[in-house]
């Protein structure tokens, strides 16, 4: 780590930010957008460091399967033929998310990480997985305490939705190596801002370690 990034460091902690959360008695591991999209080469929305942080989501949701922890999957779906108006304001911002029509191949999960029937699937259609869905209402039915949030990407809808799991008064544990972004600057800067705020940000390493000990 340079000087700079530990004055940087320094400098938060002497403000009173970066207060440790503990890990909860029952957690939930959501997956946020883990599709083809990010990563087909030759999508819109492709970038190589999102493979890698899909495999790193294999490992965390086969080991949260093995221990019998809730995953939640979230995906992207605008109604195909609707011009964008249920994405209203964040369509006209990223037309990007044409993509995600209903019935396009990128819009599918992965096969290497497919939602098994018994596992829940929100569908969502901003970038937060909270907002206009039911995830909040689930969790809270499930006595969920603690959210371990992976996915895509790291700045824009894991961001969003672990804002609102702490806004929703769910803490939130997010797995660095199994998030992805188009560049390893907002990547960084996005988890270092979660770090200091609103949330724990740890390795897979640990992920596994506080999974697997359940």
């Amino acid at each position: 780590m340079t000087a700079a990034a530990n004055s940087l460091d320094d400098d938060y902690a002497r403000a009173g930010f970066g207060a440790h959360l503990e890990f909860g008695a029952n957690p939930a591991l959501v997956v946020i957008d883990v599709v083809e999209a990010y990563v087909t080469e030759g999508s819109p929305l492709y970038a190589p460091a999102f493979v890698d942080a899909l495999h790193s989501n294999v490992r965390l949701v086969n080991a949260a399967r093995h221990k019998g922890i809730p995953v939640i999957f979230t995906n992207v779906v605008y109604r195909a033929g609707g011009g964008g108006a249920d994405g209203g304001v964040f369509y006209k911002k990223a037309p990007v998310l044409k993509t995600y029509l209903a019935g396009s191949p990128l819009a599918e999960f992965s096969p290497l990480l497919q939602p098994r029937p018994n596992e829940i699937v929100v569908s969502k259609q901003y970038a937060s997985a909270f907002f206009g869905t039911s995830l909040a209402s689930t969790l809270t039915a499930m006595k969920i305490d603690t959210v371990m949030l992976t996915g895509f990407s790291t700045s824009g809808c894991v961001r969003a939705s672990t804002l609102d799991a702490m806004q929703h008064g769910f803490t939130p544990f997010v797995v660095r190596d199994a998030c992805g972004d188009r560049d390893q600057r907002p990547h960084e800067a996005n988890l270092f801002d979660l770090q200091a705020k609103y949330a724990e940000v740890i390795s897979e390493e640990q992920a596994l370690n506080l999974l697997l000990k359940r």
